[in-house]
């Protein structure tokens, strides 16, 4: 689980290398072994010891015990090693929050540190980047996880960007078969993966760095205004203020073009309308929907490279007719534009759409708790955790519910058109 800050700051550039660049980030994990990899890793001098927290034995895969013990247990340094952190920002712009659902720490601490920052930082924007599990999930008792951490995030964040394990598996595996069959001209370099932490290409890869990776240009590219110039840029408390109309709907779905990097894939590079295309097809998205059977609250693009304004309006006008959008906000489009794209790409586009397409990713994670709830499977590892309670379970499963409920009610309005209301004529 990982806290970071963003203000736009960066390290010293001597010789075209940065010299002194730190994360202004806190990492933690109550497993030690992942963040001791990183202190071995290529990434060791950017983070600081000081930044770390970490305990041995773990959340056994319970969110009671990352919640309720750790937070209590580990509350004080936390918000200690952030205050700490915050004070080195210019202009504290917001908090990411990155965090995964299925498991006891970044499900119980996560949502703990998010509740933490509102109380903290009532002023500061919180965005979280959540990874949800897939059915095939390993943990067993994953979708408990998931609610009781679902409540936290409809409650206490600004904004939500939920990522699925499988969407972003399935995004590798087809990079990969493109690799094999060479289809459209692309190819994967040889003994080479998709990841980015040692320049696009390692030996050996290790699991998930190619799904991971996919998760850090998202983060790259929605914090690319705050670090480069562009002609619109784009302040991250801006995403919320425009995109979120409802406090509760601020579930905002990530989709990515290009989502591999060239220095890992001998590819055409794409022709800047279907760039924007691509960014609207279910195959990009980070989570399985398809938003175009489904209704826009609103939507915001990002650009980076050699883009114009005019070419961003173009394509909007382009793609305006096969969007659904809701009829009292026909023109919710935020659009950004930075002129440093990334590196080995002319070009690339992050859109984040406040869309009721996840609506089904909530119904099937509801489905999958009550089948473990209704037997009472597992209950008794968290209800003997002090502090946790049976009525944590109905109240989470009873906000989620009202959650898709939410949802549907607007689905349902899909179509329908409002009456124009009459102009006002100014007599003269």
């Amino acid at each position: 689980m990982s806290i970071r800050r963003s203000d736009g700051g960066a390290g010293q550039i001597t010789g075209g290398k940065i010299s002194s660049l730190k994360a202004r980030a806190v990492l933690v994990d109550m497993e030690e072994g992942v963040v001791n990899e990183i202190l071995q890793g290529p990434l060791r001098d950017v983070f600081d010891s000081t930044q770390l927290i970490t305990d041995v034995s773990g959340s056994g895969n319970n969110w009671a015990v990352g919640h309720w013990t750790y937070g209590s247990t580990y509350r004080d340094q936390i918000v200690e090693q952030v205050r700490r952190a915050a004070e080195h920002c210019d202009c504290l712009q917001c908090f990411f929050l990155i965090h995964s659902m299925g498991g006891g720490t970044g499900s119980g601490l996560g949502t703990y540190v998010l509740k933490l920052l509102e109380e903290e930082f009532p002023e500061v924007y919180r965005i979280v980047t959540s990874v949800y599990p897939s059915a095939e999930d390993d943990v067993i008792t994953s979708p408990y996880n998931s609610i009781l951490a679902m409540r936290a995030l409809t409650e206490h964040a600004d904004c939500v960007l939920p990522v699925e394990n499988q969407s972003l598996a399935d995004i590798v595996n087809k990079i990969r078969h493109m690799s094999h069959s060479g289809k459209g001209g692309s190819i994967i370099k040889k003994d080479s993966t998709v990841i980015s932490s040692q320049g696009g290409v390692s030996g050996v890869e290790k699991p998930f760095d190619a799904m991971n990776n996919i998760v850090a240009n998202l983060l790259l590219n929605i914090t690319s205004s705050a670090r480069f110039e562009g002609s619109l840029n784009m302040d991250l408390n801006e995403i919320a203020m425009n995109l979120v109309p409802f406090p509760r709907l601020h579930y905002l779905v990530p989709s990515l073009t290009p989502l591999y990097t060239l220095a890992d894939v001998n590819i055409p590079t794409r022709r800047l309308d279907q760039m924007f295309s691509d960014a609207f097809s279910k195959d990009h998205q980070l989570i399985r929907a398809d938003p175009k059977h489904s209704l826009y609250l609103a939507c915001a693009l990002m650009v980076r490279g050699n883009v114009q304004v005019s070419d961003l309006r173009r394509n909007i006008e382009r793609l305006r007719p096969t969007l659904p959008f809701v009829s009292w906000n026909q023109e919710g489009w935020k659009t950004g534009l930075c002129s440093v794209p990334p590196v080995g790409h002319t070009h690339a586009l992050l859109a984040l759409a406040n869309n009721t397409c996840v609506r089904p990713t909530f119904t099937e994670l509801r489905e999958r708790f009550t089948k473990l709830y209704r037997k009472k499977a597992h209950l008794h590892h968290y209800l003997q955790v002090e502090g946790m309670e049976q009525a944590c379970f109905t109240e989470a499963l009873t906000s989620l519910s009202s959650l898709i409920e939410e949802y549907s009610q607007l689905d349902a309005t899909k179509g329908v058109c409002m009456p124009e209301a009459p102009r006002l004529n100014i007599a003269t």
